[in-house]
C-alpha cells in the first residue's frame, strides 16, 4: 500500500468539547477517498488539521512518507472548502493569478496554466469579470480551477458540485477522474451519497468525532447487505411458497423480491425455482445504497450536536 496521507490517532478538543476523538486513516496515492458524516461529525476539523489550519492536540500526520510539515507540505495540497474564499471585488483573472502565486507559481507559469484551465472549462471570456458578478455555479468552477491549477498531489474537495447544473457537474466529475488517473489523490466530502457511490474508491464515515466505518465502497455494501434478491421470469406468479427457502418481501406479476435466511443460499433458491418450472430471466442480489447505510448508522444524530464533554 502506497499511502500519501496517514493519520495516526488524531484528537482535537475545543475547551471541553471533543471535535475529533482518536481518528486514524490511511489514504492511498491516486485514490478518490470519500470522507462522510452528518453535520457536526468532525469532518471539517479533520480537514483543517490535514491542511495545517489546526494543529492536533494528540496524534500525528504523515504526508508522502514523512511527518507533515505545514510550512512545506501545504503547497502540495489544494483545498476547496465548502465556504468559498474568493475575493468578490477582484476580477476573475486577477484572482486566479493571485492565488496561483500564493501557491508558489511564478506569474508567467501561472498565467499559462490559468489560460489552459479557462479554455478547458469554457471560461475564456471571464477574465475581466468581477467575482461578485458570477453566478454560484460560475464561482464554483472558478474555485475548482484555483484549487487544482498548481498541480497539487493531494486535493481536498468539500461539496464541489454545490450550485452546478448537470452539464458542469459532469465536467468537474470528469476532471476529478482524470486528475486521479494522473496520480493526484482526492479527498471528497459531500452529503450526496449517490455521488460518493459513483466517484469514490474508498470511504470513511465519521460521527461524533469518531470513525465508525472505513473500507472500499463495495466492501462496505457487502458488509451491510440484507441477502435480498430480485427475480424476474415466467411462472413466478403461480409459485407454491409453503416450502420456499426464502421469504417474499414483495411480488408483482412476474417479478419477485425475496430475502434469504442464514440457513439457505442462492443455490437453494435457484434449485427451488427450477423445480417449480420457473423460467428465470434475471436473478440479482440487491446491495444497500450508501445512503441507506448512512441513515442506518447516523440517522439519529442531531443536526447540530452537543459535543461529549471530556
Amino acid at each position: 500500500m502506497d499511502s500519501i496521507l496517514s493519520l495516526k490517532h488524531l484528537k482535537k478538543h475545543f475547551e471541553s468539547q471533543k471535535a475529533v476523538d482518536d481518528i486514524s486513516l490511511e489514504i492511498e496515492r491516486g485514490q478518490i477517498f470519500g470522507l462522510l458524516g452528518p453535520n457536526g461529525a468532525g469532518k471539517t476539523t479533520l480537514i483543517r488539521m490535514i491542511t495545517g489550519i489546526f494543529y492536533p492536540d494528540q496524534g500525528e500526520i504523515f504526508f508522502e512518507g514523512k511527518k507533515f510539515d505545514p510550512l512545506i507540505d501545504v503547497a502540495k495540497i489544494g483545498y476547496m472548502p465548502e465556504e468559498r474564499g474568493l475575493y468578490k471585488k477582484m476580477k476573475v483573472g486577477e484572482q486566479a493569478l493571485y492565488l496561483a502565486q500564493l501557491k508558489g507559481l511564478d506569474k508567467q507559469a501561472a498565467k499559462k496554466k490559468i489560460e489552459s484551465w479557462f479554455h478547458r472549462f469554457g471560461m475564456e471570456s471571464w477574465w475581466d469579470k468581477k467575482v461578485e458578478d458570477l453566478s454560484k455555479g460560475m464561482g464554483q468552477k472558478l474555485q475548482f480551477v484555483t484549487t487544482v491549477l498548481h498541480d497539487p498531489s493531494l486535493i481536498i474537495l468539500d461539496e464541489p458540485f454545490s450550485g452546478l447544473d448537470p452539464v458542469n457537474t459532469n465536467l468537474i466529475k470528469d476532471e476529478i477522474f482524470r486528475l486521479a488517473q494522473e496520480g493526484s489523490t482526492i479527498i471528497f466530502s459531500t452529503h450526496r451519497m449517490e455521488q460518493v457511490e459513483e466517484i469514490c474508491d474508498h470511504i470513511a464515515l465519521v460521527n461524533k468525532g469518531q470513525k465508525i466505518l472505513d473500507g472500499t465502497v463495495q466492501d462496505v455494501k457487502q458488509q451491510f447487505k440484507q441477502h435480498q434478491y430480485r427475480i424476474t421470469g415466467k411462472g413466478l406468479d403461480r409459485l407454491a411458497l409453503e416450502q420456499a427457502p426464502f421469504s417474499v418481501v414483495s411480488q408483482k406479476d412476474n417479478a419477485l423480491l425475496i430475502q434469504i435466511g442464514a440457513q439457505n443460499n442462492s443455490s437453494n433458491v435457484l434449485r427451488f425455482l427450477l423445480d417449480q418450472q420457473v423460467e428465470i430471466n434475471s436473478f440479482q442480489e440487491l446491495l444497500p445504497s450508501l445512503n441507506d447505510i448512512f441513515i442506518q448508522l447516523v440517522g439519529n444524530t442531531p443536526t447540530a450536536r452537543t459535543f461529549e464533554k471530556i
